[in-house]
């Protein structure tokens, strides 16, 4: 299914032999979550025998282009941003610039998963791609759960490719697991970047990924999170990036057009096409805000919420990340947040869902405090994380964390602040408020620079996954992001950490012995 055009992983244990307990252990829990057929299970009860929705308009009601002229973008020099901050109002975004694009649109996402929102971003890329739009899908193989023939199917339309980035030799739990244990350095080495930027002048980055929790669409548990839209210079530095990765070797095109069944290939889009239709997946009422936001554009210049940077810089890891051996080596995008606290000079505010810290970045921060400037982060608490493993590498490094005297703060499962930022019109219909956990990766350095990004505090972020961060200069901007920032450490939204407290009893007894036996997995992988 995915070919490699040079780069071949060798077979080769070495000091990975001591691990491979611990893989044995775990690739049970990390590869039975995955479900290869679960767009065909969705799609089960829906018909391809008609056109759905022949009342939806295809063409674009406007182009990019336009709409930034009208919001008085017309410096072609300049960056403008726009932080996304609640869930719906970024996937209305993205919905719009896919149903209004005009030549391109390329996506590069960790994941892309099959549920709600993720089969009605399908519908309107593939509306898309029906009027002419040439779309590229960048996606990375671990968190892929849609099945090879799926795949071939929305491949072999003939204005969408999607190709597979560090694909894994075989999708079953079992080969997996043999890969992790002959090169397991390679098989970690994943694509967290995430980019999805339209006709080469508008990109969104940031946080997200594509899957109803990162949206406030799961009844059960939401993601808070954020990510920032770029028009002007800022899109083309992005672009270049999604380009550098999509023509790299660990980009592996997909093959099988030629065996593909152009009446099968059909009847998936128009099921797909059937789901996005059905009110009961996507309301008219949504239909309608997406439409009306040329409408809203006025109103955030009017809110001040739409900023001209005075300077911008996108920094991407390379494809690969680096050839250090082991688990160490940095990258780009490292080098540059370890830049920006090495030299700010009063305050570095900070929200990352895992914090799990090295030497090397205790003594960073350490170093600041020393030197006066004032250090707070905001991470999850065990009740609100999503992940264990993570959170037991923090337990690791809290006390010497507060030690070095770092603010910390952990995020609340009941945060009081979802209530305005979860603002689906699906959860109106529920009589209670899902569980909130952090997935924000930003951070504020003196008042003045904001970092929105897709980088964790973490030995994985900084070593091994492909990260990238959008850092924005503007006074403005960061007043904007640092008072919600500061909002999300009030009592109602978090727990101030202390030598003396943190809120682990706040959440069950069986998560808390469950994290416990996290304990084996070494940090440097985490």
């Amino acid at each position: 299914m995915y070919t490699r055009e040079k780069k071949h992983y060798p077979v080769y244990l070495g000091p990975m032999r001591q691990l491979l307990p611990l893989i044995c252990l775990f690739a049970p829990l990390i590869f039975v979550c995955c479900s290869p057929d679960e767009l065909t299970n969705e799609l089960a009860g829906y018909a391809a025998t008609t056109t759905p929705c022949p009342s939806i308009e295809s063409r674009p009601s406007s182009s990019i282009a336009d709409q930034a002229t009208a919001a008085g973008i017309t410096d072609s020099s300049k960056t403008y941003a726009y932080v996304l901050e609640e869930g719906e109002e970024a996937i209305f975004t993205r919905a719009w610039l896919s149903q209004n694009s005009q030549k391109t649109i390329d996506i590069q996402y960790f994941i892309f998963s099959l549920d709600n929102v993720g089969i009605i971003a399908l519908d309107y890329l593939l509306r898309a791609a029906d009027r002419g739009v040439k779309i590229r899908m960048l996606v990375d193989d671990i968190m892929l759960d849609v099945a090879e023939s799926d795949v071939l199917a929305l491949n072999a339309h003939p204005n969408l490719e999607i190709r597979i980035y560090n694909a894994n030799p075989g999708k079953n739990g079992f080969q997996q697991a043999l890969h992790a244990a002959t090169d397991f350095k390679g098989f970690n080495q994943r694509m967290h970047n995430k980019t999805f930027i339209a006709d080469g002048s508008v990109a969104i980055t940031g946080g997200r990924n594509i899957a109803d929790e990162y949206f406030d669409y799961d009844q059960e548990y939401n993601f808070r999170d954020r990510d920032v839209m770029l028009i002007g210079v800022g899109a083309d530095s992005i672009q270049q990036s999604f380009d550098s990765f999509w023509e790299h070797p660990l980009a592996m095109t997909i093959t099988g057009h030629d065996e593909s069944d152009s009446q099968g290939n059909d009847e998936l889009y128009r099921r797909i096409h059937a789901y996005a239709c059905d009110t009961e997946n996507f309301w008219p009422e949504i239909r309608a805000l997406i439409n009306g936001i040329p409408e809203a554009i006025p109103r955030l210049q009017a809110a001040g919420k739409l900023h001209a940077v005075e300077e911008f810089s996108f920094v991407s890891d390379v494809p690969g990340k680096n050839e250090s051996p082991g688990f160490t080596g940095g990258g780009k995008s490292t080098d540059a947040l370890l830049q920006l606290v090495q030299q700010a000079k009063e305050s570095v505010m900070i929200q990352s869902p895992y914090l799990v810290l090295t030497e090397m970045g205790l003594d960073l921060f350490q170093a600041a405090v020393e030197r006066g400037v004032d250090v707070t982060i905001l991470t999850n608490s065990l009740s609100s994380t999503d992940n264990l493993e993570a959170f037991n590498g923090y337990q690791r490094i809290r006390s010497e964390l507060l030690a070095a005297g770092v603010h910390v703060y952990e995020y609340r499962p009941d945060a009081a602040i979802r209530k305005r930022l979860i603002t689906a019109e699906k959860q109106k219909e529920l009589d209670y408020m899902p569980t909130f956990g952090l997935h924000a990766k930003s951070m504020v350095v003196d008042h003045r620079t904001t970092v929105i990004g897709t980088f964790n505090l973490d030995p994985r972020s900084a070593n091994l996954n492909t990260e990238c961060i959008a850092i924005m200069t503007s006074a403005a901007m960061a007043l904007q992001v640092e008072a919600l920032m500061v909002e999300e450490l009030s009592p109602a939204n978090a727990w101030q950490t202390t030598a003396r407290f943190n809120p682990d009893s706040e959440a069950t007894a069986w998560k808390r012995l469950k994290t416990w036996t996290r304990g084996m997995v070494p940090a440097s992988i985490l």
